[in-house]
């Protein structure tokens, strides 16, 4: 199966095959989808071509949800501990 520049593979396409495929089990496809994109890729771009791609008349497909939360923003990591929690009276 030949894929695209965006999934190259054909993961993303394949995972969307699959009837009765679930969230789990997309979050792996997408996991190995991305551990083998290229360093040189913005992988959010490939993301939000895939979702153009694949996921029109796809909303409740399990992939779309996975490939719409890839696109939201981590939680910036709070600060935890430092001299305040770890010297009494600091």
């Amino acid at each position: 199966m030949k894929g695209t520049e965006e999934d190259p593979r054909g993961l993303i396409l394949e995972a969307y095959r699959i009837e009765g495929i679930t969230e789990a089990q997309c979050r792996s496809i997408f996991l190995d989808w991305a551990l083998g994109a290229p360093p040189e890729r913005d992988t959010q771009d490939d993301v939000r071509s895939l979702l153009v791609r694949y996921a029109d008349g796809a909303d409740d497909h399990p992939m779309t949800a996975t490939l719409r939360a890839a696109l939201v923003a981590p939680p910036k990591p709070r600060r935890r501990g430092g001299r305040r929690n770890r010297v009494p009276d600091a």
